[in-house]
């Protein structure tokens, strides 16, 4: 009997987290990523990889493919609530060694920062925090549902792995984009 309750009690909670989330989603129209992991390389190698966008297939699961186009504009192909999707981002701000930011220009809306942060000489922790505006039931269930947290989290995990394992950058881009 107790344990029926206490399922019944948990659904229950569960439900009504999931609809707060999804009045906040529906009333903002946007949502707010925010990881960080450490990464056991300096920073600039931590920084030097992840300006290889065209590696991010390697490590982050719904991305498909990323096309350099210039210095700052970059378009994207991805699976999102299992349909291919495709946009174009610019790259607002770029600092070498210290952050990256960038809006989307069409498609998915999505916007957002990653920094660098020096722990030791070989240790690196990286906070990245993006918004982005679900769209359509699946992906607004998704969201509410924490399922682009859960991806986020896990990019993340992979892009330390991916970086730990090789022990050094793919490539670099050491140019600075001035905040626009």
């Amino acid at each position: 009997m107790l344990a029926k309750i206490l399922t019944i009690a948990t659904i229950a909670a569960g439900g009504i987290l999931l609809s707060k989330q999804l009045r906040k989603s529906r009333e903002s129209g946007k949502t707010t990523i925010e990881e960080s992991i450490e990464v056991n390389v300096p920073v600039s190698t931590a920084y030097n990889q992840w300006t290889q966008f065209e590696d991010f297939p390697r490590f982050m699961k719904g991305v498909r493919e990323v096309r350099q186009l210039d210095d700052t504009h970059l378009h994207w192909r991805a699976e999102v609530a299992g349909k291919e999707e495709e946009w174009d981002s610019e790259i607002t701000e770029q600092i070498p060694d210290k952050r990256i930011a960038w809006r989307s220009t069409s498609g998915a809306q999505n916007a957002g920062v990653v920094t660098f942060h020096k722990i030791s000489d070989s240790t690196t922790r990286i906070m990245l925090q993006m918004d982005y505006a679900p769209k359509g039931f699946i992906e607004k269930a998704g969201d509410a549902a924490g399922v682009v947290e859960t991806e986020t989290r896990g990019d993340l995990e992979d892009f330390k792995k991916f970086l730990e394992e090789r022990a050094s950058e793919t490539g670099s881009w050491r140019g600075s984009v001035p905040q626009h």
